[in-house]
């Protein structure tokens, strides 16, 4: 029987596992399997292999080991910054405000507009055609009971990088503003220091790609999930910046400096830290030209070869791995299944949203209509794609445009 190979192009959705990832995680399946929080030799094995774990995280983010705090994923660790800084504050602080952009991940939209109904106030910043938020917009939104701004280091969906450092920088500024203002005037009078504005970003989508440092970036919090730079799924982590005023929102037992209740997923988190310790400036920067080569010729092939087609990824702006096309007349799902047939697979969007029926708020917000954003498909490439995979892609893609375009009642009689 022939052997059927799929062509995988859906690398934001979920990468598959480093064998160096696996073999790191093997023995703390039976030989070190032992409860992390147990005293004995067993247990001391397994915390033996998290703490590795936890010093290769903080030597990737350049901090250190006791301000990593382990999730089962970011969007744990997204909600544990989002609504620990509220949990922690809310006493302190009336009427709570929070800043975050329209594009952010529904695991930073649906806490936040969880905690509106709470009575939090949440901004919602805009962003341009390229989908970027520009930090004087950030600075503007600020007010004196600002608490948290939380900004995605790259989106999900168009792969657009957010200039983090540059809103890490106005914050910082901001921040020490307030701070030199009150030794000024303020302490002398006793009043209260200001309390800090907290930045925070998701980073999930760049850790393979981008400089992660903590404090070149001036972050607070930071999010990932291991799942997407080649580890195993269902763990990630929280930076959490030494001196951020944060509570648990996971209650029930000790763990991770009484921040995050549960018994450690050690293979999980093993597997974590070994694919942090693969991605370094110098394996980035190889990954990155070889994966925005075939990016490029993906890209350049099907303009070519389609017409009536939009690259909604701006490449001067965005990861090396992301080209999000709209194929006007095509149905976004109908092209996924299509190239499924033929052995590729692609998505139509964020893999956390694909059960859901709304139309892509990322797209409408750089400025497309409701309705086509209905014609968009993303390919996301990875690190063990090839030349040959893209040129399948460049063949058979024209055809299935083409067909389906008949096959629609408005545009059918255009193509």
């Amino acid at each position: 029987m022939t052997k059927y190979f799929m062509i995988y192009f859906d690398h934001s959705a979920t990468t598959p596992a480093d064998k160096k990832v696996l073999k790191a995680m093997e023995p703390y399946w039976r030989e070190n399997f032992g409860n992390p929080s147990s005293i004995h030799t067993f247990g001391q094995k397994a915390i033996f292999g998290a703490d590795k774990a936890r010093a290769q995280a903080a030597e990737f983010f350049g901090c250190e080991t006791e301000e990593i705090i382990f999730t089962s994923g970011a969007t744990e660790a997204n909600n544990l910054a989002l609504c620990g800084i509220v949990k922690a504050l809310k006493k302190e602080i009336p009427n709570l405000h929070i800043i975050t952009s329209q594009i952010e991940h529904d695991a930073i939209l649906e806490p936040c507009h969880d905690l509106e109904t709470e009575g939090i106030e949440v901004t919602y910043l805009p962003v341009d055609s390229r989908g970027l938020v520009n930090p004087e917009d950030v600075k503007k939104a600020i007010k004196d009971n600002t608490v948290l701004v939380s900004v995605m280091y790259v989106n999900s969906e168009i792969g657009t990088v957010e200039p983090i450092k540059e809103i890490g920088r106005a914050i910082e500024k901001i921040n020490e503003e307030r701070f030199n203002a009150w030794q000024r005037v303020g302490a002398a009078k006793k009043l209260p220091k200001p309390r800090k504005v907290y930045f925070h970003t998701d980073a999930t989508q760049a850790i393979n790609f981008l400089n992660c440092q903590v404090n070149r970036l001036k972050v607070d919090l930071l999010s990932l999930s291991a799942h997407k730079i080649y580890g195993p799924k269902g763990v990630g982590l929280l930076y959490i910046r030494k001196g951020t005023k944060i509570a648990p929102i996971q209650l029930g037992g000790h763990h991770e400096r009484n921040l995050r209740s549960g018994t450690l997923n050690v293979p999980g988190i093993v597997g974590l830290g070994e694919a942090l310790s693969l991605i370094t400036a110098e394996i980035q920067e190889k990954t990155n030209k070889k994966i925005a080569s075939l990016r490029n010729k993906l890209v350049e092939g099907l303009q070519k070869n389609i017409p009536d087609i939009v690259l909604n990824t701006s490449r001067d702006c965005s990861t090396p791995a992301h080209a999000h096309f709209s194929f006007f007349g095509a149905e976004g799902e109908s092209v996924l299944i299509s190239l499924d047939f033929e052995g590729i697979a692609v998505s139509t969007g964020s893999a956390c949203a694909s059960n859901s029926l709304k139309h892509s708020y990322v797209l409408e917000a750089i400025g497309l209509s409701e309705e086509n954003t209905n014609y968009s498909v993303r390919f996301t490439l990875g690190k063990d794609n090839t030349k040959e995979e893209v040129d399948k892609v460049i063949k058979v893609l024209p055809g299935i445009i083409k067909k389906l375009r008949k096959m629609n009642p408005v545009y059918g009689k255009q193509f």
